[in-house]
């Protein structure tokens, strides 16, 4: 099982696409308070669909409540890394670290671990990836390796 925290999320329909994936894939999310919205948004549910019920989630106080918590190897997603998320061979429990769509994630949690960031290329005139799309790309080559460890 992969796991996916995001960090202060912003937009309710974001978050409710990302439990869809992470329904999707068997991974469960994390999120990070304070939530730019009410778990019981509307937008969430309709971005979600029927699947929010389905969802193994939890939510934390603040990032050193949900660090206690975690298993596993962390991955923080940020535009500022100069490696690339397909440069990690990824494991099950790894964790899938996203910041808010405004600000990305903080330099405190960044600079902790500078060898765990990493990027998904863009075209220097793109400021960034919408978050759903890009937990999708990460969880989705974490998958395909994977599947392709297990298969030779």
């Amino acid at each position: 099982m992969f796991h996916v925290v995001l960090y202060q999320p912003e937009i309710p329909e974001n978050t409710g696409a990302i439990g869809r994936t992470c329904v999707a894939l068997g991974a469960k999310l994390h999120l990070v308070k304070p939530l730019g919205f009410q778990l019981d948004h509307r937008r969430i549910a309709r971005a979600g669909m029927d699947y929010w019920e389905h969802l193994d989630y939890q939510t934390a106080n603040d990032w050193t409540d949900l660090t206690r918590q975690l298993p596993g190897r962390r991955w923080y997603f940020t535009k500022k890394a100069v490696k690339f998320y397909t440069e990690v061979e990824y494991a099950d429990e790894d964790v899938f670290v996203f910041g808010s769509e405004s600000l990305g994630l903080p330099s405190f949690i960044l600079d902790a671990a500078p060898e765990q960031c990493v990027s998904i290329p863009m075209q220097p005139a793109a400021r960034s990836l919408n978050l759903s799309v890009s937990v999708g790309i990460a969880l989705y080559e974490a998958r395909r390796q994977l599947e392709t460890q297990r298969n030779k």
